[in-house]
């Protein structure tokens, strides 16, 4: 399933995000940037302790911001960690910092020249953001930053199961993808 925005594509698949061969693949982090479980925890057992020895170095990262190290071991270029928020009911800015967390991955990735990006569903595991709305947020403000943007050509959305790819399908599909 995928949507065309201009002469970009968001493309959704499932999978496991470790494994795609892409300019730059996004990770879920937690704000110390230092490893952590779920899909935090595959890119750094997969990409090896250079990942580790980078992240270490910049500090940590604010929920909603994102920070860009090499990828080790994996087949892409760039990591771009991404913090996202934790859902505390809604009434807290989740909503603005998780499409912040997308809208800044896609900006980290446009300053290194990504052509193809890869993403996982942020905040939607431990995090706890609700997955339908989790989605929305995150193929909305895809789509807008590709609507004003020509050098990133296609967005992955790389999902885990087939209730996560099916859940982002009906987001998909009211945007007006097919």
């Amino acid at each position: 399933m995928e949507l065309k925005v201009g002469n970009a594509r968001i493309v959704l698949k499932q999978g496991d995000i470790t494994r795609e061969k892409v300019d730059a693949i996004v990770n879920a982090a937690n704000s110390s940037l230092l490893g952590g479980g779920g899909v935090d925890g595959a890119i750094h057992r997969v990409g090896g302790p250079d990942i580790l020895a980078e992240s270490s170095k910049l500090g940590g990262c604010a929920p909603g911001d994102a920070k860009v190290t090499g990828a080790g071991k994996l087949e892409a270029k760039w990591v771009v960690h991404t913090v996202g928020p934790i859902w505390n009911g809604g009434q807290a800015g989740e909503d603005a910092t998780l499409a912040s967390a997308y809208r800044r991955s896609l900006e980290e990735a446009k300053a290194r020249g990504a052509r193809s990006v890869s993403f996982p569903s942020i905040s939607t595991g431990a995090y706890g953001f609700p997955l339908d709305r989790a989605a929305g947020i995150a193929l909305k403000a895809v789509r807008d930053f590709l609507a004003g943007d020509d050098t990133i050509a296609t967005v992955n959305m790389v999902l885990w199961s087939s209730h996560d790819l099916a859940t982002y399908g009906r987001a998909l599909a009211a945007l007006g993808g097919q």
